[in-house]
């Protein structure tokens, strides 16, 4: 047991398993008392119980700090307040809010139903936004918060799940937006990029859609084995207490990577190249320029297939 967060209050979603569980028992490992969201679901988002957020409570009991279940869907805006009021209510304030919760509806995007584009963005973006929402007022208040997000290197391109890169790029945008919003105030807002081997990332769909990927050749065999041999969550925690301790206060708006031994960071977006004119451009300047000047070096990520190797 450490006392670096000796005092402070948390609430974790998708603290029932995987890198959610591992924040909440690293949290309370160092004395922060821990509301446990979870909403039980499968890894699509389905079938609620209240089975996984209680065994977690119990697990941070015996290290001698407070815990209470909390079992509220952060897609809703209402039960997101409801999660937020667990917490003041328990502990009496709430000083640390990690949106861990997420759920997958893997489909390529040519086959991708509303439902399923919603279900995504409504829990991994929408939900991060609910649970910001509420407890900012009263982070902004006591002048003392701190935010992880949780992004994906999907949000930077990916395959078969369109649903949640967007998700994740929406997340990583939120993230720089919440801490310029929130950081005079003294609450920080920053985003963990997490690669480790869960329930989530390794269920049967998931790792179907792998090797799917690698037959089709949009993923090749070393990426295929690492995607199935990731270190597990309990890497992704240290980090994540590091960045909600105090001594963070001027740690904002960063996107910090984790996995196995490795942490990482992320450089905020920049324009990279650029060309000037006076007036407006001609499609036949652009035609000259824009290769040259713009997109030097420039490599398509997803080139057509020629039709003889179509079939």
């Amino acid at each position: 047991m450490g006392d670096r967060l000796k005092g402070r209050n948390a609430v974790v979603t998708g603290a029932g398993g995987g890198i959610g569980r591992e924040i909440a028992l690293a949290l309370a490992a160092e004395g922060a008392n821990v509301v446990v969201n979870d909403y039980g679901v499968k890894v699509d988002g389905t079938a609620p119980t209240a089975t996984p957020a209680e065994k977690v409570v119990e697990e941070i009991k015996k290290l001698g700090v407070k815990a209470v279940a909390s079992f509220g869907n952060v897609a809703s805006f209402k039960e997101a307040e409801r999660i937020v009021k667990d917490c003041v209510d328990n502990f009496g304030r709430i000083d640390i809010l990690c949106n861990i919760a997420g759920i997958l509806r893997d489909r390529m995007v040519f086959n991708m139903s509303e439902e399923e584009w919603d279900a995504v963005l409504n829990v991994h973006l929408k939900g991060s936004f609910n649970l910001i929402r509420h407890a900012s007022p009263l982070m902004r208040q006591q002048r003392y918060g701190r935010i992880i997000n949780t992004t994906s290197d999907a949000w930077r391109g990916t395959v078969g799940h369109c649903n949640y890169g967007a998700a994740k790029g929406g997340l990583t945008s939120l993230t720089y937006a919440i801490a310029r919003e929130l950081g005079r105030y003294g609450v920080t807002c920053n985003a963990i990029c997490p690669m480790a081997g869960t329930r989530m990332v390794l269920s049967p769909e998931t790792v179907a859609g792998f090797k799917q990927r690698l037959k089709t050749g949009m993923m090749t065999q070393a990426q295929y084995d690492a995607a199935v041999n990731m270190p597990g969550p309990e890497f992704i925690a240290p980090i994540v207490v590091y960045l909600v301790r105090e001594g963070s206060a001027n740690i904002n708006g960063q996107i910090f990577g984790a996995e196995g031994g490795r942490v990482s960071i992320f450089p905020e977006p920049v324009l990279s190249k650029s060309v000037f004119k006076m007036g407006k451009w001609t499609l036949d300047e652009l035609e000259k320029i824009v290769p040259n000047a713009l997109l030097q070096g420039y490599v398509n990520p997803a080139p057509p297939v020629p039709p003889e190797e179509k079939k």
